[in-house]
């Protein structure tokens, strides 16, 4: 069979597994054999499952990725951001759009000390939602509000994605991706919180003042914040830092956060056995998920490559157009429609064997287009139909909520996430500087 064909047919496998309801591991690896036999190259498997121990099972930079997972269980059985949280709430209380400023500024340090968006978008939500809605926040501004800046935890570092990314992008640190997607990641936090601030500008029944200043003093507050903001930004420091200033690889950090995390937990009297269980437990269950996905998409991708799939959607994609621009936008509005289907881990292993390749062949910076496809990686837990933001913040809303309301309610976070694209492109030192002031 021919390459365009072996593609064709594993695309239309993978399309048929995923819409009959399978876990999107199992679909790729299952695409992977049936593709082997239909191509008549059944050996093709032998070489895949090598393929797998050397990527998948002896890559020491995706021990990261569990230690991270622990390391923002912890963090979330440590309470931290509670405190943070109510003391913002109060310290704003005469700041139009307050409640939803806080939000964003706990979320933007929720990221840099998670990386997981679920944990962001339940911690956030079941500290904020309920309060915004009693203060008459418009429950779509509130909805949208929530569940973007929660997935801010996978763009800004330490981020699982650009763990993974790094993984399969040849020659890109994972340090390197972590400054790249810095700014960009702490700029979109940025628009969010403008955003809420115009809105209560020209809306203020949609983000009010709050009414009281509750009996607590200015004092008080910035004492009860400056107290609760020293444990995550000792844990920022300690795993950015340690890889930015080179003294640690990206698994060592994962590792020094795990600890420190911890320690917060310890020393904050919260720490029992049986959290410590689940939380060991919770981080099996994820760490599990993601490296089933990984194996089945590292099979996927072999075969497709050996069967001449590959190189034949290569070929499709640069007949498309001959200017580097165009192929570009193509790119990105397929990782775009792709987010709308697919999880994050499926697209970036995926993707990237078809389009790193055609990006360097352009001239263009690798680091640059993969923060550029991380940003618009944001939208994929924000699309409907399958975006798990969507769901995550379903599940914790009240009934008066529905799904459409949510949906309503991240449109215009969407759609900040496509001007921050715009904007990386115009201006690609938003990514390019931080890395090159740091690894020279």
């Amino acid at each position: 069979m021919s390459g365009e064909g072996i593609a064709l047919v594993m695309a239309g496998l993978l399309v048929i597994g995923l819409f009959m309801g399978h876990p999107l591991a199992f679909v790729l690896g299952g695409t992977a054999v049936l593709g082997a036999f239909i191509a008549g190259k059944p050996m093709v498997l032998g070489i895949t499952i090598n393929r797998i121990f050397g990527d998948v099972l002896d890559n020491y930079t995706l021990i990261a990725i569990p230690l991270f997972v622990l390391m923002a269980r912890f963090l979330s059985d440590s309470g931290v951001t509670d405190k943070m949280f109510e003391a913002l709430r109060h310290l704003m209380a005469n700041v139009r759009g307050g409640l939803g400023l806080a939000v964003v500024f706990i979320s933007i340090l929720l990221a840099a000390t998670t990386g997981i968006i679920g944990a962001s978008i339940t911690v956030m939500g079941l500290m904020a939602l309920k309060p915004m809605l009693q203060y008459r926040y418009d429950k779509r501004l509130t909805t949208g509000l929530i569940g973007a800046s929660g997935c801010l935890g996978i763009l800004i570092p330490p981020s699982i994605m650009l763990i993974l990314m790094a993984s399969y992008a040849p020659g890109l640190s994972v340090g390197e991706l972590f400054a790249g997607a810095l700014i960009p990641g702490v700029a979109l936090g940025l628009m969010y919180g403008v955003y809420v601030y115009m809105v209560a500008l020209i809306r203020p029944d949609m983000a009010p003042r709050l009414s009281e200043s509750e009996q607590i003093s200015r004092s008080a507050m910035w004492r009860m914040l400056i107290v609760e903001a020293v444990p995550p930004l000792i844990l920022i420091l300690g795993i950015l830092g340690s890889m930015l200033m080179g003294i640690a690889t990206a698994t060592e950090a994962s590792a020094i956060g795990a600890v420190l995390a911890l320690l917060i937990v310890i020393v904050r009297g919260r720490f029992t056995w049986a959290n410590f269980y689940s939380a060991f437990l919770e981080t099996g269950r994820t760490s599990a998920m993601i490296l089933f996905i990984v194996v089945g998409a590292t099979a996927f991708t072999g075969v497709f490559n050996i069967t001449g799939g590959l190189s034949a959607t290569q070929s499709l994609i640069r007949g498309l157009a001959d200017d580097p621009n165009t192929l570009l936008i193509v790119m990105l509005v397929s990782v775009f429609i792709l987010g709308m289907f697919l999880d994050w881990t499926g697209i970036v292993l995926l993707c990237f064997p078809i389009f790193l390749p055609i990006v360097t062949e352009m001239g263009v910076s690798p680091l640059w287009f993969v923060v550029l496809m991380a940003v618009v990686l944001q939208t994929s837990f924000l699309s409907p139909p399958f975006g798990y933001a969507l769901f995550y913040m379903r599940a914790i809303s009240p009934p008066d909520i529905t799904m459409v309301d949510i949906i309503k309610g991240v449109i215009p976070f969407i759609i900040m996430v496509l001007l921050m694209c715009g904007l990386i492109v115009l201006f690609p030192q938003l990514v390019t500087w931080l890395p090159e002031t740091l690894y020279k």
